[in-house]
């Protein structure tokens, strides 16, 4: 009896085990047009991109990733293509809990990727795009700076520096506003770590303040926490 007892204790250890090392979030997707090369899923750990989980491509774009996730996080997902080039190879996403389908083209990697099943990559994506046109006009207004009328034109030249100052002071004021206005996403602390570090430490105490209770429990949270010295 004791002998039954013992064997029926470690099947069903060994069964919580397996239930607890079941990953919660599965990737897969379709690369178009990919015949050969190697897909990698990655994460980055203390600065450094740590390959996760890599797959062999011959032939089939598709691919499909599981991952035990403690956290909302960034991963990557970076494309070998044994073509001698490394421009378009990594595409960035926020995972989290669920399934995550992520369709691109070999040739157009990371350039538009489609990806559903997360709603903190959508507003990642929000906050993304809308940087990309900050950064846009940043360098509309650089080349302007390097015209010879203009360069040689003081007054010109300090005219522009003027908008690109004030540019950098509107992509900090959106941030800071898209912290406000998000506190129940897993994405605000991660993008008050990675875009407004230099910004004002009372407006970010004000981000801090507005984030919901799962949002400061999460990875970011408590990196954020830390950042502001809480």
């Amino acid at each position: 009896m004791k002998r039954v007892f013992v064997i029926l204790f470690l099947g069903a250890l060994l069964f919580s085990c397996q239930k607890e090392s079941e990953p919660n979030m599965l990737i897969s997707g379709t690369i178009k047009g990919l015949k050969k090369g190697t897909l990698y899923f990655q994460k980055p750990i203390d600065s450094t991109l740590v390959n996760i989980d890599s797959l062999e491509i011959k032939g089939d774009g598709s691919f499909s990733f599981g991952y035990n996730l403690e956290s909302p996080e960034i991963f990557y997902l970076y494309l070998k293509k044994q073509d001698n080039n490394d421009i378009n190879d990594r595409i960035t996403f926020f995972g989290e809990e669920g399934t995550i389908t992520i369709n691109t083209s070999w040739n157009t990697f990371d350039v538009d990727p489609e990806i559903k099943g997360s709603q903190s990559q959508e507003k990642l994506s929000e906050f993304t795009d809308m940087l990309s046109q900050f950064n846009i006009k940043e360098l509309q207004l650089m080349q302007q700076t390097a015209v010879p009328e203009i360069s040689k034109d003081s007054t010109s030249l300090d005219s522009i520096q003027k908008l690109i100052a004030q540019n950098i002071v509107n992509r900090y004021r959106y941030t800071l506003n898209f912290g406000l206005n998000n506190g129940d996403s897993y994405v605000t602390p991660y993008a008050m770590l990675t875009e407004g570090r230099e910004a004002n430490p009372k407006y970010l105490d004000s981000v801090y303040g507005a984030l919901s209770q799962r949002v400061l429990e999460s990875k970011y949270g408590k990196e954020f926490k830390e950042f502001l010295g809480k």
